[in-house]
């Protein structure tokens, strides 16, 4: 390959300046009281970001919802059936403590302002993972969040029949203050117009299972990565557990309730090793690698601000 060819990217370059210029006139539908119930542990997220950086996204994925319903009115109408309602599914990907979940909460609050789709929902592939005392007998605790840590069947199975338009879907749900998937409980998702699915390896693909064939991204119709260099996510990683040592990890049900009267040397020496040997090994051998798979890449700066955007181009 040619040093020339190397260097072709699929991607459109906008820094946050240029991106913001893309909101066009969609107005600012969130306030204040909106941002507090939003923004996750110690990720800061000003109006002025929301402006910048997520109306111009939400208006991007208004036009692919638009362009998306068309698309599916047209099949109705040539195999000469009544128009059905599929969901239109985004993917939002990244590592642990990179901000996805506040990605997540930003993007359904926006979309779900726009006319042509008011009802968005939000399911976290955490509740797909396997239950602990599963991980306990396969010796994956310490690898929870890896690939392998999944019911990959379950979820796969989840979101075939999302894109089915099936009218009613349930998907498990997970408890961060037990640490577990909690037995009985679901959330039910009935025929959104927009599903957004967060996870960190939702965009992997990997060796194919002959009983079937299809991978988690292919029932995806637009992917959004969050993106950050890795010793920033590391401080992010350590100032979450300190905030959460202060906070969850007090509570008496909480799995890490050991951890709730550490030393601020104890909880910096053990949230490094949690992320060295887990989260970090996860982000290179598994995340990472899948950044390029997504239709759209926001590089955050070391205050979480997004600098820029990137746009996979059609």
């Amino acid at each position: 390959m040619s040093s020339r060819n190397k260097h072709i990217s699929p991607y459109t370059t906008f820094s946050a300046e240029q991106w913001q210029a893309m909101r066009a006139m969609t107005p600012m539908t969130l306030d204040e009281e909106d941002l507090a119930e939003i923004r996750g542990l110690n990720v800061s997220l000003s109006l002025d970001e929301v402006a910048t950086i997520y109306l111009p996204l939400s208006r991007l994925l208004n036009l692919y919802v638009g362009a998306s319903q068309e698309l599916y009115r047209a099949s109705d109408t040539f195999l000469g059936k009544l128009p059905g309602k599929v969901p239109f599914v985004v993917a939002v990907a990244g590592s642990v403590a990179v901000g996805k979940s506040t990605t997540s909460r930003v993007l359904q609050q926006l979309l779900a302002r726009w006319p042509n789709h008011p009802k968005v929902d939000l399911v976290t592939t955490d509740g797909f993972l396997y239950p602990n005392a599963v991980l306990e007998e396969r010796n994956l605790m310490d690898r929870k969040g890896f690939p392998e840590s999944y019911d990959r069947k379950a979820l796969l199975d989840f979101l075939a029949k999302v894109k089915a338009g099936r009218p009613q879907v349930e998907a498990p749900v997970y408890s961060h203050l037990t640490y577990d998937v909690m037995p009985g409980e679901r959330v039910v998702v009935r025929q959104p117009d927009i599903l957004l699915v967060e996870g960190l390896t939702v965009l992997q693909t990997g060796p194919a299972d002959p009983q079937n064939p299809f991978f988690i991204s292919d029932y995806f119709d637009f992917s959004i990565y969050v993106d950050a260099a890795t010793e920033h996510i590391r401080n992010w990683y350590v100032e979450r557990f300190f905030t959460l040592r202060e906070t969850a990890f007090q509570d008496p049900r909480s799995y890490f309730r050991r951890y709730g009267d550490l030393t601020d040397d104890e909880a910096r020496a053990t949230a490094t090793d949690i992320w060295t040997r887990i989260n970090e090994k996860n982000l290179v051998e598994n995340i990472l690698p899948t950044r390029e798979r997504a239709d759209l890449i926001l590089v955050k700066q070391e205050d979480h601000s997004v600098a820029e955007v990137r746009l996979r181009r059609l």
